[in-house]
């Protein structure tokens, strides 16, 4: 019962970590003064899209763990540790813009966008043999609740947390990497 605990209180806090980047990027589009039925539609689809890219991530690394054992765990911990200093040192950029309008075609661009990194999560998961619906369940409610609060929040303070929720995200899914790499 403690390991299954433990694993939901994991995959709980990946979910927050990947979650911080549609957040902050939400911060950023919640300026454009969107309107709260387009707020909707687009943590809908980024929570969608956050729950589809694992599930490829996680086929896949299923797939590499079974034809390449250890090697493939120690890769899953090195991607997340590098996955994880991307998204915190990309939080200290000047100036991010989006060219991106979120509707249509350019809504699905930004809702891959801001999951490309819940793929690699995804395929790490999968290495390690995690909960599939537990983890996909995490991702999507996660990822949508926090874009909506990231558009939410754009909308009304006008780009006051961004950098700090990205910097966040990045520093837990590092800890994860290095936790994966050093099992105690």
């Amino acid at each position: 019962m403690t390991t299954l605990i433990g694993e939901m209180i994991t995959l709980m806090l990946m979910a927050f970590a990947l979650g911080m980047d549609a957040f902050s990027i939400g911060i950023g589009m919640g300026m454009f003064q969107l309107r709260l039925k387009q707020i909707f539609y687009i943590g809908l689809t980024v929570g969608l899209f956050h729950v589809w890219m694992p599930l490829l991530g996680m086929m896949t690394g299923k797939f590499l763990s079974d034809a390449f054992g250890s090697f493939a765990t120690y890769a899953g911990g090195i991607l997340l540790i590098v996955l994880g200093i991307q998204m915190f040192m990309s939080s200290f950029k000047e100036e991010e813009t989006t060219l991106i309008s979120p509707v249509g075609f350019g809504l699905l661009l930004f809702a891959l966008s801001v999951s490309l990194d819940s793929f690699s999560v995804g395929l790490t998961l999968g290495i390690f043999g995690a909960r599939t619906a537990a983890a996909l369940v995490c991702f999507g409610v996660a990822a949508t609740l926090l874009t909506w609060i990231g558009l939410l929040l754009g909308r009304k303070f006008q780009g006051v947390l961004g950098t700090y929720s990205e910097a966040l995200g990045g520093s837990i899914l590092f800890a994860f990497g290095i936790k994966l790499l050093l099992p105690l």
